[in-house]
């Protein structure tokens, strides 16, 4: 299976110290199967940093018996949770044990929809249907080094 990571450097080793806390299933190395879906995210780390310029890395991953694997197939409460625990945890600690976990992109308002999640403005039910994005796509986290090690450059 191939994978697609947008950056805006080229580098050739993964290092999971520099990935973000916060994110949708938690720090680690993202990939998503859509090339096209990469060269946008590419552009946006361009844009971010205003350095280097947009790009997109290619991997090979055959997923084996020894990775601990999460899969969401579609929106789901389980999914919104799963969410709202790892955008809520500012550490590099994951808040589950998986290795890979594979599932839909939050929208760009999950943020936003947490807090009024979390002051009781909105419930559950609410906070699903409010990050769900508009089309659906599909991310990879890679969430540790055994699960890096599977991963092949292109």
């Amino acid at each position: 299976m191939i994978l697609y990571h947008g950056t805006n450097e080229q580098f050739t080793d993964i290092d999971l110290s520099k990935s973000r806390v916060g994110k949708d299933f938690g720090a680690g190395f993202y990939l998503t199967p859509e090339e096209a879906v990469a060269k946008r995210q590419g552009q946006r780390k361009y844009a971010q940093f205003g350095s280097g310029s947009p790009t997109v890395m290619a991997f090979n991953w055959q997923p084996t018996e020894e990775l601990s694997i999460l899969k969401f197939d579609h929106y789901c409460l389980e999914w919104a949770e799963f969410i709202l625990l790892n955008r809520n945890n500012k550490t590099r600690t994951q808040k589950h044990q998986f290795d890979v976990v594979i599932g839909p992109i939050a929208d760009d308002t999950v943020g936003f929809q947490i807090r009024r999640f979390e002051d009781g403005i909105i419930s559950m039910n609410q906070f699903l249907e409010e990050i769900k994005y508009n089309v659906v796509t599909i991310q990879y986290l890679f969430a540790t080094e055994k699960a890096i090690s599977t991963l092949q450059p292109l």
